[in-house]
């Protein structure tokens, strides 16, 4: 479809010159009565229907990488700046430079690096906003959610859902750790309902065996007998990296890649077989080595980190190299497409997502880019 936008400096109205479409031109009557309306906290549909009401999907977000090496030293210095009891949480956020004002890294998706020292603790705390942690380096650290204590690893994934008490750590004889956090602040901020507090021991004290959620739901495809879980996310609180890539690899063998994004698996509820919760969704994809997948787009925002491996990424025509541990960011309905530059090596993407919410909603659409056979022309490749 083609779309002759009318736009002079002096409208008020984006205009479309189409049927269906707002195509009003001002006039002095107008411009008084819309002044008039203004007047009374009121206004005029056709002045903003053709922005408000898209043909498809305008992200304000853009993409956007977060280089590690470029951002380790930086991470590393906040903690001679300031505390974890001071900051509540010693974090680095990363800011879409589109999504500032909300601090979101793409969309409604909040992210960030959070680093502690062997002996820190961070205090107890819970709130409306959904949340999870990739590991990312170091040894030694631990999430207590709810009284259930886990110890992480690199590359383990761990979910501390909305309303549940957390608190993190990392052991005296552990290592200096860095994490990737992943929120929805900005989307329950937007809803105007969230809510944040503090414990009331300002730590909460495990009540559980250590990394009894892994021992009780991490079983492939085995639940305990008589168990109920009635809660709207995950009990498997963590997903342990080597349980996850042994997956990745058998899944290989009994499979061909997925032409749009490789060997792809979810991280579930392994009671619901749905979203780990209901805002965030979450995966693991493997590209095998030399594998290029082709582009498509779709509804949803997603916050990528590399697990493994280095390559590239072409998103909305742009190209970005990636290696491990570096952040990128594919806003809703950009036309994205990834690659292993690696002969010899696979390639993996850690994942979170907004789809829980945009499928909840009926909003979820998926197409391929059909164009150069299924491949974006690189348009700006300087990054």
């Amino acid at each position: 479809m083609i779309v002759k936008i009318i736009w002079n400096r002096e409208d008020t109205v984006k205009r479309e010159d189409i049927p269906g479409r707002a195509n009003v031109v001002d006039t002095p009557e107008l411009l008084d009565y819309y002044r008039r309306l203004e007047a009374l906290d009121a206004g005029a549909l056709w002045t903003v229907a053709n922005e408000i009401e898209p043909w498809y999907p305008k992200s304000t977000s853009v993409p956007t990488i977060w280089r590690y090496a470029q951002l380790r030293d930086l991470v590393l210095k906040s903690v001679e700046l300031v505390t974890p009891e001071k900051a509540g949480r010693r974090v680095v956020m990363l800011t879409n430079p589109a999504r500032r004002e909300v601090s979101a890294c793409v969309g409604w998706l909040y992210s960030g690096l959070q680093v502690m020292r062997p002996g820190e603790v961070a205090t107890a705390h819970r709130h409306s906003a959904s949340a999870l942690r990739f590991i990312m380096e170091g040894k030694g650290a631990y999430t207590v959610v709810d009284g259930h204590r886990m110890t992480l690893e690199h590359r383990d994934f761990v979910l501390t859902p909305n309303g549940t008490w957390h608190q993190h750590g990392v052991d005296d004889n552990g290592d200096w750790c860095i994490w990737q956090d992943g929120l929805d602040i900005p989307l329950v901020n937007a809803l105007e309902a969230n809510f944040f507090q503090v414990h009331r021991d300002l730590m909460q004290q495990p009540t559980f065996a250590v990394d009894d959620s892994t021992a009780t739901f991490g079983g492939p495809g085995l639940l305990p007998a008589g168990h109920r879980w009635d809660k709207g996310y995950s009990p498997l609180f963590k997903y342990g990296w080597d349980s996850t890539y042994e997956s990745l690899q058998r899944y290989a063998k009994v499979t061909d890649s997925s032409p749009y994004d490789g060997i792809l698996l979810e991280f579930v509820n392994p009671v619901t077989g749905g979203p780990v919760m209901q805002t965030i969704g979450a995966a693991m994809q493997m590209l095998r080595p030399g594998e290029r997948t082709r582009a498509h787009r779709h509804t949803g925002s997603i916050i990528y980190q590399v697990a493994r491996g280095s390559g590239w990424s072409i998103i909305d025509g742009r190209r970005f190299d990636w290696q491990e541990r570096d952040v990128f960011c594919v806003p809703s309905w950009a036309v994205h497409e990834h690659a292993n530059g690696a002969a010899n090596d696979d390639a993996c993407l850690f994942s979170f997502n907004d789809l829980p919410v945009i499928r909840a909603l009926g909003l979820y659409r998926e197409e391929a880019w059909a164009d150069g056979g299924g491949h974006q022309p690189v348009v700006d490749d300087h990054h």
